[in-house]
């Protein structure tokens, strides 16, 4: 199949890859858009994990509101330098990356963040559903390890699918930007704020104080 300069822009667009990377991709996949793109995401992954070793100290912290004012998220992404930082494409990564924090609520940013306190908790909870079930134990600690991967999906945001498109995750998505910019990107920190959290149960602790209290003289 003859590939038209029209093919290869219409790829171009869609992955941010090169001139002769399009059209080698749409070569090797006889003109199949979608199987270009994944065969270009795949060396964009290949090539972004060459680049992870290197240091990210530009970048931006960016803020995001989302619509009515009810949730808000601050996040610190970095990039390798200024001029990348600057970019449209940066940007844009910047603000899917904010918009997934608002909409996904993950507790932490990678894996590794993940306090072992924690995942030994949830390892009891998976372990204590399945104590009278009557399964042998090495099927049991096979569930709960499958349960423990799809916890660290839920609350780490670099597992999490991407909400724009639930074909890949968040990585992915950073990856991606990674092969197209040519620089190691890496999403540091961020705070997720909910209006109004945690005031309701400060205010129950305080009545129950109160009312302890009041029990105590009358007593």
């Amino acid at each position: 199949m003859a590939i038209t300069a029209q093919m290869v822009q219409e790829l171009r667009e869609k992955t941010g890859a090169g001139i002769m990377d399009c059209k080698r991709a749409l070569t090797e996949t006889e003109g199949d858009l979608e199987k270009a793109i994944e065969a270009l995401r795949k060396k964009g992954l290949a090539a972004a994990a060459k680049k992870s070793g290197r240091i990210t100290s530009e970048g931006t912290i960016a803020s995001y509101i989302h619509t009515g004012g009810k949730i808000g998220v601050l996040v610190e992404v970095n990039c390798e330098t200024d001029f990348v930082a600057r970019t449209n494409q940066f940007q844009q990564l910047v603000k899917d990356i904010s918009m997934q924090i608002a909409a996904a609520n993950p507790l932490y940013v990678k894996d590794e963040e993940v306090p072992e306190s924690v995942l030994a908790k949830e390892r009891e909870i998976y372990r204590a559903q399945f104590s009278n079930s009557g399964k042998p134990e090495k099927v049991i600690e096979n569930i709960v390890e499958g349960k423990v991967k799809t916890y660290l999906k839920e609350v780490c945001l670099y597992n999490q699918p991407f909400v724009k498109d639930a074909e890949k995750t968040v990585q992915q998505l950073v990856s991606e930007t990674i092969a197209q910019l040519g620089e190691n990107i890496n999403i540091r920190r961020f705070a997720r704020f909910v209006l109004g959290e945690g005031i309701e149960k400060k205010e129950k602790d305080l009545a129950q104080e109160v009312a302890a209290q009041r029990q105590a003289v009358n007593q």
